[in-house]
């Protein structure tokens, strides 16, 4: 049997992508920090094994993977990552850092390692978690647009790789706009932000990543990337500004 291994897998898109492939008949192995919120999660689910780790620590990027390098991952998705909401002035730094090791050095880690693998059989998928707001910056949100801005980029640029050597492996990116989960909450915004249920955005992001889709976003946000290109940057920024200062108002 086939397995899956989920970064960031005790709520939102990670749980929610954990469990929708089980009920596809994958093994599943989730990564989060959080043990027992992960156990009360998957209790019911047989083919679940859980790892609690810390992806911000470097070093327990490589452990997770010599722990399951041996497992016949087919699917890696990484999805751990959180923002942090202010002015760039007011932010603490040493929060910021530790997001980067999340968002961007963990997923590079992860994404060579286990594509490594995957490229000497041929065969495999990794899904990279971005966001809409990896095709624009958004001030309040800088760093963590940044990173995702990263992961764009990365993703797409593998992508070519492959296509160039001829590889049945996939890479692809999901780049959802605003999702009901903890993120603003953990981010820092101090308002409510309604949006897209996450089990929908999950089940779609899995279903466009079977049909092998680079660049998967949910049909409510699809136009947004092109009016992002066709828009100056300095108008796209500004426009961003003002959507996220509403989030601390309401």
């Amino acid at each position: 049997m086939k397995t899956t291994l989920i970064t960031g897998a005790s709520d939102g898109i990670g749980k929610d992508m954990a469990i929708i492939l089980s009920n596809k008949g994958y093994n599943i192995i989730v990564v989060a920090r959080n043990r027992y919120k992960m156990e009360q999660v998957f209790k019911n689910i047989k083919n679940c094994t859980i790892i609690d780790m810390d992806l911000s620590i470097i070093e327990n990027c490589y452990k997770l993977y010599n722990e399951t390098k041996d497992k016949n991952i087919d699917i890696l998705i990484n999805n751990a990552g959180y923002g942090v909401f202010g002015e760039f002035l007011n932010t603490n730094l040493n929060d910021e850092l530790n997001m980067i090791d999340l968002n961007i050095k963990s997923l590079h880690i992860l994404t060579k390692l286990f594509l490594k693998d995957m490229v000497k059989k041929d065969s495999g998928y990794i899904l990279n978690v971005g966001s809409i707001g990896s095709f624009f910056a958004s001030p309040l949100l800088s760093s963590y647009y940044g990173s995702k801005a990263y992961v764009l980029n990365l993703s797409l640029a593998i992508k070519e790789e492959l296509k160039k050597q001829k590889s049945n492996v996939y890479i692809g990116i999901f780049c959802p706009a605003t999702i009901n989960t903890n993120f603003h909450k953990k981010a820092g915004v101090k308002g409510n932000v309604k949006g897209l249920s996450s089990y929908k955005a999950s089940l779609y992001a899995i279903n466009k990543m079977f049909k092998k889709k680079t660049i998967i976003i949910p049909s409510y946000a699809k136009i947004l990337p092109f009016f992002i290109a066709i828009i100056p940057r300095i108008l796209i920024t500004k426009l961003a500004y003002k959507m996220q200062i509403k989030k601390q108002k309401i």
